[in-house]
């Protein structure tokens, strides 16, 4: 029997940890609506690229899928630019409570200031 690992995302399965794989994930969603609204407005990579205060060639990659090229910083303003209101948004957590460990913390620091 194989040992098979199940990811909810394909990003979380690449990354090499949680940050990493949400700031993937942030950018690919943001990346892959920009794309879609160029080509849905039948845009020109120039004329994009004007819009975004870029060039040709930035376009051209945000287009290619070329992630790393891009900050999470850069992708909003740009879909900012498109008129697009990119959003946020941030779940509670699914670990279990964080209560314990900030009380033995809590303890540990009254016991150093005494």
């Amino acid at each position: 029997m194989t040992n098979t690992q199940r990811f909810t995302s394909v990003w979380d399965a690449l990354e090499n940890t949680p940050q990493e794989a949400a700031s993937m994930k942030a950018r690919s969603a943001l990346m892959m609506a920009l794309a879609e609204v160029i080509r849905e407005r039948g845009m020109t990579q120039g004329e994009a690229a004007a819009l975004f205060g870029v060039t040709q060639p930035r376009v051209s990659d945000l287009m290619r899928g070329k992630i790393n090229l891009f900050s999470l910083d850069t992708l909003i303003d740009m879909a900012a630019t498109a008129g697009m209101a990119p959003m946020v948004k941030v779940s509670k957590p699914k670990a279990p409570s964080l209560q314990p460990v900030l009380r033995r913390k809590r303890r540990a620091v009254e016991r150093v200031a005494a």
